[in-house]
């Protein structure tokens, strides 16, 4: 199994895989302060709600690095100032405020301690958070093995792989256990338009490991499914209010419409950190527009006309009744999610 490391926190920097580079070169992005993580997750450089959440714990280690020797009421101040900033780079991955909210709260549990120990037990939380979404991702994928028939054909949305995580994946964790537990797997990955993660990072992630995958343009999607030719769809997630209702990149919400309607399985696939405890339905999530250009241009060369008006949220929620199951790594969840989703904060 080829091993991707989407990050890397060592000798007081963290170096991502820049994925705005991917697949046409491999390139690593440093982070020497804050700032940088902060530019990384507004821009992309590192995506998928997991990995934004593990490179902004990062972040927070970083700025405590960079204000170490300073008064510590100064130190206090500028770190706050730090996480408030790490926290507003994206607004609907849940995974980068939860993470957030364990940094504060390892700050706060030992905000006593000398300013050097202090900022050991922050690099340890950050490095918690990034293991344990390695182990949490496969055990997502041994869960999730269990609905994969043993001769099957599966559709992905966007990239919920290795590359949105801190390693192995969510929905491709699903298809990497699958794959080499010895079942006949092969993937449809849809470009994913606007900004064809599909094709540029879910192929690349696919290939590499030789598990068999085509690529196909977005529209195809439907005619595969009306066709009989997808036999389940998997597809990550960026926030999942109690009731079940799932934001994930835009085109999704529209996957579950026409799943729904040819009785194919379709599955939601996400750590119980994305899901938000405190929203009770998808209305409540926020969903982020970006930049015009993303339609506009590809490449930094025009293919729409000039002064066009452009529509481009990045995400969509998908309504409950779409979703077959919800794969966490405490289990496959299935309706009625607002029973039993608010079972996993308990357990």
């Amino acid at each position: 199994m080829t091993e991707i490391k989407t990050m890397e926190f060592k000798d007081d920097f963290l170096y991502l895989i820049d994925q705005r580079k991917l697949p046409v070169s491999y390139e690593i992005f440093q982070c020497k302060t804050y700032r940088d993580v902060d530019f990384a997750i507004k821009d992309m450089v590192v995506r998928g709600a997991p990995a934004i959440g593990a490179a902004a714990a990062y972040g927070v280690v970083l700025a405590a690095k960079e204000f170490l020797h300073e008064d510590r009421d100064v130190f206090f101040s500028e770190l706050d100032k730090a996480m408030n900033i790490l926290n507003r780079a994206r607004p609907t991955a849940v995974n980068l405020m939860w993470a957030i909210r364990r940094m504060r709260n390892a700050v706060e549990k030992h905000k006593d301690l000398p300013l050097d120990k202090l900022y050991q037990r922050i690099k340890e939380e950050a490095d918690r958070i990034y293991e344990e979404d390695i182990n949490t991702n496969k055990s997502i994928g041994k869960h999730g093995n269990a609905i994969i028939p043993q001769k099957a054909t599966i559709l992905t949305h966007c990239n919920a792989g290795a590359l949105a995580t801190a390693g192995y994946g969510t929905a491709l964790g699903v298809i990497r256990e699958a794959f080499y537990s010895g079942k006949d797997i092969m993937v449809y990955a849809d470009e994913t338009r606007p900004r064809c993660q599909g094709g540029r990072l879910t192929a690349w992630e696919l290939k590499m490991e030789g598990i068999p995958v085509r690529l196909i343009a977005d529209s195809v999607a439907a005619t595969l499914i009306r066709d009989g030719k997808i036999d389940v769809i998997l597809v990550g997630a960026d926030r999942i209010a109690l009731n079940g209702d799932t934001a994930n990149k835009i085109g999704t919400f529209m996957l579950s419409v026409v799943a729904k309607a040819y009785n194919v399985p379709f599955y939601v696939v996400a750590p119980v950190s994305t899901i938000d405890f405190d929203i009770k339905s998808g209305e409540e999530i926020v969903i982020e527009e970006r930049d015009s250009m993303e339609l506009t241009h590809i490449e930094n060369i025009r293919i729409a006309p000039e002064g066009i008006e452009v529509y481009n949220p990045a995400f969509d929620v998908t309504p409950n009744e779409n979703i077959t199951g919800i794969i966490t790594e405490k289990g496959i969840i299935k309706p009625p999610y607002i029973e039993n989703i608010p079972k996993l904060k308990e357990a």
